[in-house]
């Protein structure tokens, strides 16, 4: 008996808009589950070389959690291309100034390093405070 792989097309696709609440959640925990659902690893039909993650809107970006002493020891780089510019923030000025970048790195780094992690991050909607421009979405709310 001879079985086919059955691969999902383009057009096929259905995508949802989902709403996740951050205030006090662990940023790892959160971002884990994030990457899951903008893979679209909880959908039956996944495929590895497929993006057919659903949309998710991140509210209270400022509220999530540390957990441990990250506030202080954790540390962003980023470099300027010029000798001796390599910047460093610690994660506490990160969440003052830049909160949403927090989760989004977070995210980022549990996505596949591969051509499709672009277009996966950029379903990956982040919102400081609970007002976010994508009401007229259906959107469900998703308790992590």
């Amino acid at each position: 008996m001879e079985r086919n792989t059955y691969f999902v097309k383009p057009n096929e696709i259905e995508r949802k808009w989902y709403v996740v609440d951050a205030k006090d959640k662990p940023l790892g925990r959160l971002a884990a589950r994030l990457s899951l659902i903008l893979q679209g690893k909880n959908k039956a039909q996944y495929t590895p070389n497929a993006d057919l993650g659903d949309y998710v809107v991140v509210i209270n970006a400022e509220k999530v959690r540390l957990t441990g002493k990250k506030l202080k020891q954790k540390k962003y780089y980023r470099h300027s291309g010029y000798i001796g510019g390599l910047k460093e923030v610690t994660a506490k000025k990160m969440l003052e100034t830049h909160p949403d970048r927090i989760i989004r790195y977070a995210v980022r780094g549990m996505l596949p390093k591969n051509k499709l992690r672009k277009t996966m991050l950029k379903k990956l909607k982040i919102c400081v405070g609970t007002e976010h421009p994508y009401i007229d979405k259906e959107l469900e709310i998703l308790d992590l």
